[in-house]
Order: C-alpha cells, then sequence, then structure tokens
C-alpha cells in the first residue's frame, strides 16, 4: 500500500480497492490517504475457502499420498530474490536444503511437497522448475498446482517451511506449525501484521540437524497469536461482502439468493514414486521389524543396511549393488508379464539382488526372494505404510534367518511411529531360485529372460 502501486496521476486508478482488515485502512490513510475513499473491508475469500476446507483434511492429505502415522512437510517460496526458492539473498538455502532433507527424514515418516509462486513457474518456466528440482522430485517431493491446490496442500501440512510471503502467513493463521527458512524484512511495511510474524516466528537453522528441529516444532507448537484475527475482520463472509460489492459497481440489484464461494476441490491422486536408490536400515527382533528407508544414509543412521532401488531409477549402475528391487503395476499389466515373470526376470538379470517387489497396490506387494520362494504380503488392521517398505522389511527378516511358515507369517513392521501388521503368505513352493545371467552363460543384460521357476 503506497502511493506508486495506488495512484495514477495522483488519483486512484481503481473503482475499489478491497481489504481485508481494518488494519489495513488505518495503514492507508497514513500512508495514502487518496485512496482511501475506494477502499472496502471485503474479508477474503482465499482465507475462507481454507475455512470451508478443512473439514476435508484428510482427503486432501491422501490426495497426495500421505499415509497415517507420516507428517507432511510443505516447503513454500514467494516470488523475490530473497525467499525460499529465491538465490539473491545472503544464502541459496534450498538446494542445500532438499538433499538433506531427503537423507535425514525417513521416507516412511515424512513426505515432502513445494508451494512455489505462480511467478515462479510462469518467470523460469515449468521445464526449468522440474530441472532444477529433478533430484528432489525422484526422491520423493511433490510439486503442487501454484493455482489450483496449493491450499489443499497447506490444508494437509503437519509442518510448514516457508518465507515471508502470504503462504507461511496463512499457515500461521490456520494453526499449522511452521518454521522460517528465509526472513528477510526489508521488503515489508514494518507495521504490518505480516511483519510482526516475520520477526517473531520460530526459525529454521540450516546447518543443524533437520529432523529434530521438525520434531521439536511439532511437539512445542503454540499457535501464532493474532496471524488469523488479522488475516481477515469477516470470516466466512467475504461472498457477501465482494458481491455487494460487484453489484453496486455495476449500479445493479444484488440477486436474493445466497452469495457463495466454490469449494476447494479434491486434486488428483497422484503422488510421485520415489525412484532415487533407498538406504534401508533394518532391525529384527522375532516377527517385529523396524524400517527407516531414506533416500541417503544419515550420518547418525543405526542397524543393519541394505539398497533398495526402484526398477525405473535414473542411475540403473544402483540396480547391479541392489538387495532390493522393486516397482508398482497393476498385476495383469501385459507389458511386465504379471509379478512372478517380472520378478524372475529381474533376479536373472541382477545376481545381486535377493528379492524382487512387485507392488500391486496400496496395500499389497507381491514378491521373490531368490532363495526362498514366491510370497504375497497383505496389509492387515490397520496397517498403511508403502507396501515396498513391507518388501525391505521381509528381506531384512529373512536375511537374519527367518522362514516363512507353510500356513503364512504375520510380521509386525515398525514404521511412521506406528505398527503395521503384514500377513505373509507362500504363492509357491520354494523351488529351485531363479538362475542368473552369468550362471547359465547368457551375461548380457539384453539377454532373454527365463520362464518363472
Amino acid at each position: 500500500m503506497s502511493p506508486e502501486w495506488l495512484l495514477a496521476d495522483g488519483a486512484p486508478f481503481v473503482d475499489g480497492l478491497v481489504l481485508s482488515h481494518p488494519e489495513q485502512l488505518e495503514r492507508l490513510r497514513r500512508v495514502c490517504p487518496e485512496a482511501e475513499k475506494d477502499s472496502v473491508l471485503a474479508g477474503d475469500p482465499c482465507f475462507d475457502r481454507m475455512l470451508a476446507g478443512r473439514r476435508h483434511r484428510e482427503r486432501f492429505r491422501r490426495a497426495l499420498g500421505v499415509r497415517r502415522g507420516q507428517r507432511l512437510v510443505v516447503l513454500n517460496s514467494t516470488w523475490n530474490p530473497e525467499g525460499f526458492f529465491g538465490n539473491g539473498g545472503d544464502q541459496d538455502l534450498l538446494p542445500s536444503l532438499l538433499p538433506r532433507l531427503a537423507s535425514e527424514l525417513p521416507a516412511d515418516d515424512y513426505r515432502l511437497a513445494a508451494v512455489l509462486h505462480p511467478n515462479i513457474w510462469y518467470g523460469h518456466g515449468p521445464g526449468q522448475i522440474r530441472v532444477w528440482l529433478d533430484r528432489a522430485r525422484r526422491s520423493g517431493l511433490t510439486l503442487i498446482d501454484p493455482v489450483h491446490a496449493w491450499r489443499q496442500a497447506l490444508l494437509a501440512a503437519d509442518v510448514v517451511l516457508g518465507d515471508f510471503g502470504a503462504v507461511s502467513y496463512y499457515a500461521a493463521a490456520l494453526g499449522i506449525p511452521m518454521l522460517l527458512a528465509a526472513a528477510a524484512q526489508d521488503r515489508l511495511d514494518p507495521e504490518a501484521p505480516l511483519a510482526t510474524f516475520v520477526r517473531e516466528a520460530p526459525r529454521l537453522d540450516p546447518y543443524g540437524p533437520l529432523r529434530g528441529q521438525l520434531e521439536d516444532v511439532l511437539a512445542r507448537h503454540h499457535p501464532v497469536a493474532g496471524a488469523a484475527e488479522f488475516v481477515s475482520s469477516a470470516p466466512g463472509k467475504s461472498a457477501a461482502l465482494l458481491r455487494r460489492l460487484f453489484y453496486t459497481l455495476m449500479d445493479l440489484p444484488e440477486p436474493a439468493a445466497p452469495a457463495l464461494l466454490e469449494s476447494l476441490p479434491l486434486p488428483p491422486y497422484d503422488p510421485p514414486p520415489r525412484t532415487a536408490p533407498l538406504d534401508v536400515r533394518a532391525h529384527v527382533r522375532g516377527a517385529d521389524v523396524r524400517v527407516e528407508r531414506s533416500a541417503g544414509h544419515p550420518y547418525d543412521a543405526v542397524g543393519e543396511s541394505h539398497l533398495a532401488v526402484h526398477e525405473d531409477t535414473r542411475d540403473p549402475g544402483s540396480l547391479a549393488l541392489a538387495d532390493v528391487i522393486f516397482r508398482e503395476g497393476q498385476p495383469d499389466d501385459p507389458r511386465l508379464g504379471g509379478p512372478e515373470e517380472w520378478a524372475a526376470e529381474v533376479l536373472h538379470r541382477y545376481p545381486h539382488c535377493s528379492l524382487a517387489g512387485y507392488v500391486t497396490g496400496p496395500h499389497s506387494c507381491a514378491v521373490r526372494a531368490r532363495e526362498h520362494g514366491v510370497f504375497q504380503l497383505s496389509a492387515g488392521p490397520g496397517a498403511d505404510a508403502d507396501p515396498a517398505a513391507y518388501a525391505s522389511a521381509l528381506y531384512a527378516w529373512l536375511a537374519g534367518g527367518g522362514a516363512v511358515a507353510p500356513g503364512g507369517t504375520t510380521l509386525r513392521v515398525h514404521a511412521a511411529g506406528r505398527v503395521h501388521p503384514v500377513t505373509v503368505t507362500p504363492a509357491t513352493p520354494p523351488a529351485r531360485p531363479p538362475r542368473s545371467a552369468a550362471e547359465d552363460g547368457r551375461g548380457s543384460p539384453g539377454a532373454e529372460s527365463p520362464s518363472p521357476a
């Protein structure tokens, strides 16, 4: 709110200047009194839509692929060189933070999503944005539609890492725990509530352990005082106030029907597959298997480790080193030949691999272990983890000497602060394991695969 933005030739060039709170009107009187007569208090329709959409939080979380027990971390950046996604400030944080977040946050405990201002997308181009964030996307980062889905992502969030933009303030107004990763204040009116929020909000230490900071802000969170109050002085009423303004400007009678805002749509279910190699730490005690997967090996990680790699990884060399190879697909996909044929081909092609897992649905997986046979993994009551994590748990359990009973075995997989009962059912007798390409004299990766044993 300044004369250079609101006046042309000394007079307002708008028919109506919409403000959401009397606090803004008071500042307007001080900095640009010429625009006061054209201002109107009409609430905030964006905030009203989010307030109405809070009841669908769990649906929004499922649309983003967030499972029970997982925490959704939303990173947001405004359009500014000093913003979280900018590089004109004192430090360029995001490029160094993204790989650390993927490494330090267990993949089954956390999901990452990024809300970037529309001008970032349009200023650099969608292709460039996706190239810059390609590594993070392969590690599980979801890029949120900057126009149609950012409100839903914010409502779904457990914690927000942001900057001095409006999305961070909306998060605080909605009571969502947050940390400021970029907090430049020279771009803000020092008397604005947003500036007060930036001065007082908790900061992210980009050089400290990230997981501990997130867990601490989640455990100690207290809503920011006054944030919701200053977003809108008329929560839930913006549709009626704005329509009244519009019809007044058109000099037309206002309709008698209620003024209503469009509900926030349910985003499509399209969580990105993690195709970056995953470091898996497992602790086995009886039928209990604790699993932590991450795109990298944290410096303080403990436990028996193995490598799990998606078949569509960008780094095919990692497949030759993988202990577990997995992919997703329909059981009757003719391109892959079905789970058993696919798994036999994988074990034949990669002699180091001990277990191949074919995720057939959100709660099921077909696996073939080289020395143990073919099994079906099915989530039991209350289980809701990635079936590829179940495959890694079975690998660790079998490697530790476990044996599946003829009638099946139930493993208790510990991940995301929950226990996930998983039924392991033999699908075929433990026949002769598939020979590798090296064993049958066909060492070429392009050699014809054998029939499933």
